[in-house]
């Protein structure tokens, strides 16, 4: 693999891969889980590893793709758990990286599902055609119905701008002094980032909540 760019350089990596679904944690199966942790989170470690020599080499850049849900969560907590992973994978990584010059950054999208069709509608129906014996006991289709069109209805909101979270991609490569996070999201989605980060845990917790039974 170095061999290919020993001649030309290597300036950047991009690490964009990702997949997401939704789902309460008790649905999903474990075997989802270590998808979800393979793609999400190791599969960007995997990358970062193979070029590591070169971006050292040629004092390049390393850019993650991460997203506010990795500060709060609401019904999609395997998704979080992921991009949590991967913000603190990044802090490690970019303070390791600066004796060499390699700068690492961080993009922090809002809601861009319908730019990126990463995650698509779910069915009540397909929800629980899913659940082990032992969540339908507990979970009635009732409740599923709501959780579904509660996420259904957050990923009908996303904005079709995707220009903008390629634009801070974009800068993160080619800027002089670049960021260190880039957050590219609604004032709303930059406010709940606010409270998780400032209030105590029972006030986001509060706020969430809230949400969630609307």
């Amino acid at each position: 693999l170095l061999s290919h760019f020993s001649s030309s350089g290597f300036w950047g990596l991009v690490n964009n891969a990702g997949i997401s679904t939704f789902g309460e944690t008790g649905w999903l199966p474990m075997e989802t889980y270590e998808k979800f942790a393979d793609v999400n989170l190791l599969g960007s470690i995997r990358t970062t590893l193979a070029f590591l020599p070169l971006l050292r080499k040629y004092k390049g850049r390393i850019v993650f793709m991460s997203s506010i849900i990795a500060y709060f969560t609401l019904g999609n907590g395997i998704y979080s758990m992921t991009k949590a992973a991967i913000e603190k994978f990044c802090d490690a990584l970019r303070l390791e990286m600066k004796k060499f010059g390699v700068q690492v950054c961080i993009i922090q999208p809002g809601n861009y599902a319908r730019s990126t069709k990463i995650q698509p509608p779910l069915s009540a129906e397909e929800i629980w055609s899913e659940l082990s014996e032992e969540e339908k006991a507990v979970y009635s289709k009732e409740y599923v119905q709501e959780r579904a069109d509660f996420f259904n209805s957050i990923l009908s909101e996303g904005s079709t701008n995707g220009s903008e979270v390629v634009d801070a991609m974009v800068d993160a490569l080619t800027s002089p002094a670049p960021k260190a996070r880039y957050m590219v999201a609604k004032l709303k989605e930059k406010a709940l980032v606010l409270v998780c980060a400032l209030f105590p845990t029972a006030v986001m917790d509060s706020v969430l909540s809230y949400a969630l039974s609307k």
